[in-house]
């Protein structure tokens, strides 16, 4: 009796939600489900069954990476079809099933997380983001909308909450490759000072700053947010930043735009959000985001009652960020010639699963986008309707 066959032959009886055939590495063909198979995993050789029971999602995204099995057919499907299965193994508390929960992150530590990630190189995020060079989830007025509209969409969305007005100073934390901070400054006549741990996103953003000669009210610093010291500001946002400050540094994330924000300021905060007990996925953690850590929505609004905020407006945007990975992954495929020529093949597998695994997770509801906006203290001017963002 072959064991690892008996054992991946049960595993994958009740995996998946939908019909599928599953190609076993002796050539045996076995469709799961009944029905005509939405799609075909074919395994090549049998992975470690301690490691598909301590962490199954560890052990599938090697897997795949490492060419040990192969996915046909559209990869969110597949692991769409994983999440709506509550009846699997994946699904039950036990200690099969893990988040981890990441270490504290300092100063130098999140420096090197955010270099992992975003110091790939720009050459390699222009072939799959869009003409702004945005890398969070964008906001679509229309299905119609491309991908560089709803990100433009989303930054005018962004600016438009935080009721900016000429002459105000704006701090962005973590601000990419500068889209918001030079949209800001154009649009509202705002002083506005971007900071970045990544270096490729710092000179791309001085080259911004030169090219549409706004050095007088835009500056980037590449420093951590806890080193800025001795100026306040008018405005403070942060979008897809605070995922990377790790579970026990989100206290003092608000305690330091407490201090960086002037009283009766504002502060919108664009963040991945869970609904359970927060973590990140072990295989996201180790190969994509280290340090990273999603917040369960109701940590962020006690973080904000904490610090005597005021929470002003609450946003999901979850289908808008499915839609967004969805553009981002159809980009990276038709992009993969060049990539081929950038990347190994491990690599190209391993960025295809995280950007397909993401938009499953976020169109099945496992992760959720919320936009918070809160002020320091009673803002008895600020607008009563949501008419100045929608008019």
């Amino acid at each position: 009796m072959n064991l690892d066959k008996v054992f991946f032959q049960n595993l994958m009886k009740d995996l998946f939600s939908d019909p599928c055939e599953v190609k076993y590495w002796d050539g045996d063909v076995v469709n799961y489900g009944g029905g005509a198979a939405q799609f075909r995993i074919k395994f090549k050789e049998p992975l470690s069954k301690s490691e598909m029971i301590s962490d199954p999602s560890l052990a599938f995204g090697e897997g795949y990476m490492q060419r040990k099995i192969d996915i046909e057919g559209n990869i969110q499907q597949v692991i769409e079809s994983l999440f709506n299965n509550q009846d699997s193994f994946l699904h039950q508390k036990n200690k099969f099933v893990k988040l981890v929960n990441i270490f504290s992150n300092n100063i130098r530590k999140s420096k090197e997380n955010i270099q992992y990630h975003y110091d790939i190189g720009n050459d390699f995020y222009r072939l799959w983001l869009d003409e702004t060079m945005t890398y969070s989830c964008a906001y679509f007025k229309s299905p119609e909308d491309s991908l560089t509209l709803a990100q433009k969409n989303k930054v005018d969305h962004i600016l438009r909450k935080l009721n900016l007005q000429s002459g105000q100073t704006l701090l962005d934390i973590g601000c990419g490759w500068g889209e918001l901070i030079l949209n800001a400054a154009k649009t509202y006549q705002v002083k506005a000072l971007g900071i970045t741990l990544s270096s490729e996103q710092y000179s791309r953003v001085l080259e911004r700053i030169q090219e549409e000669s706004l050095q007088e009210l835009v500056e980037v610093q590449l420093i951590d947010y806890r080193e800025l010291k001795n100026r306040t500001f008018d405005r403070i946002v942060s979008v897809g930043m605070i995922e990377h400050v790790g579970k026990e540094n989100i206290k003092e994330y608000f305690s330091t735009v407490q201090v960086l924000l002037n009283k009766g300021g504002a502060s919108l905060l664009h963040s991945i959000t869970g609904y359970e007990e927060g973590g990140t996925n072990s295989w996201i953690n180790k190969y994509i985001f280290p340090g990273g850590y999603i917040p369960v929505i109701q940590e962020l609004v006690n973080h904000i009652a904490e610090n005597s905020f005021y929470l002003i407006d609450l946003e999901s945007m979850r289908e808008h960020y499915t839609r967004t990975l969805e553009h981002w992954a159809e980009n990276f495929e038709k992009s993969l010639a060049l990539i081929q020529t950038m990347k190994d093949e491990t690599f190209i597998r391993m960025w295809r699963l995280y950007l397909c695994s993401c938009a499953a997770s976020f169109h099945c509801g496992n992760l959720d986008l919320h936009q918070l906006l809160f002020t320091k203290g009673v803002n008895n001017l600020w607008p009563m309707t949501r008419q100045n963002i929608y008019s």
